[in-house]
């Protein structure tokens, strides 16, 4: 990472804000940490709480304030919005969210116009695609954080089913993050072997009834959370961080972000989980993986949902 002080901002100090907060107060990554919230209080003692852990961790300046204390930020994380209510179609979610991100999107490009902005507020697609029409931003500098967590999900699950390391699991989860994401099991490898010939040396138990098992465990994961603990937080921090790791030390990592398609795969204007370089100045391009037919149209599908979605709304 280069020398210059690099400063991030957070949009919403709920669970998700405050534990992307936390993981990136860990990270060594950030020189100072901004976090706004319509509950001024509420980002305040969130960002006074982690402050007081200053003598344990690298120097880092974090403190609340308003959009004017956002400005130069090089990266501003969105996760504000409220949650769907029982009986709530996902239609009268996006509308309330999309009233929600007129006030604040404005507000941020304002005080920074050469930010990337990074959206994790659901539904996150939909809400990266809002971002990027009131942004006004080239598509480069405006990603959501798409697929990264689902798929960690799916590469925990391969590993501790494999007895191997998570981090050597190459697999991907793409499309809309929600119930009509795929996984691309023609790409998904163990030390450059298929998951097909890796199982026949090893379990031999990766049948297309394993591979569903394991799909709907993925698409099924943060349900669960819910149900259990009420709220799905540390997690998401991590794999934000991760983005924001990416970004600040220019990896040209391939991360499965949300990012605007523009012909790849066959799919435009729509946001979606798609692997993809991702460097210092976001986006730097979209990788079209070689998919089986079955997956292609599973992509496709997956994008009509969103762009259905998307259809139904005015921005």
């Amino acid at each position: 990472m280069n020398s210059k002080r690099t400063k991030v901002s957070i949009i919403g100090a709920g669970f998700v804000g405050s534990s992307i907060a936390y993981s990136l107060m860990m990270s060594n990554l950030v020189s100072e940490l901004v976090i706004v919230d319509i509950n001024r209080d509420k980002a305040e003692g969130e960002a006074m709480d982690l402050s007081h852990g200053s003598a344990f961790v690298k120097p880092i300046d974090i403190v609340s304030g308003d959009y004017s204390s956002t400005e130069d930020s090089d990266i501003v994380i969105i996760t504000a919005g409220v949650n769907r209510k029982p009986g709530e179609s996902r239609l009268d979610l996006i509308n309330k969210n999309l009233n929600i991100f007129k006030s604040i999107v404005p507000e941020v490009v304002k005080y920074s116009p050469q930010a990337i902005l990074l959206v994790v507020s659901n539904p996150m697609d939909i809400l990266t695609y809002i971002t990027y029409k009131l942004s006004g931003f080239p598509k480069e500098r405006v990603i959501g954080s798409g697929t990264v967590l689902d798929t960690s999900r799916l590469r925990y699950l391969l590993g501790k089913h494999f007895c191997v390391d998570v981090r050597n699991i190459h697999a991907y989860i793409m499309g809309e993050h929600g119930d009509s994401e795929i996984v691309a099991w023609s790409t998904a490898s163990v030390a450059g072997m298929d998951i097909d010939s890796f199982c026949g040396t090893t379990c031999k138990e990766c049948d297309d009834s394993f591979k569903n098992d394991i799909y709907d465990e993925v698409k099924n994961a943060g349900k669960k959370v819910i149900e259990k603990k009420g709220a799905t937080y540390y997690a998401i921090g991590l794999a934000v961080r991760r983005i924001v790791e990416c970004i600040l030390r220019d990896e040209n990592s391939i991360l499965t972000v949300s990012t605007l398609l523009s012909g790849e795969y066959g799919i435009d204007n729509v946001y979606m989980g798609i692997p993809t370089i991702v460097g210092r100045d976001g986006v730097k391009r979209v990788l079209e993986v070689k998919l089986n037919e079955d997956e292609k149209l599973k992509l496709k599908t997956s994008s009509d949902t969103l762009k259905e979605l998307i259809s139904g709304i005015e921005i």
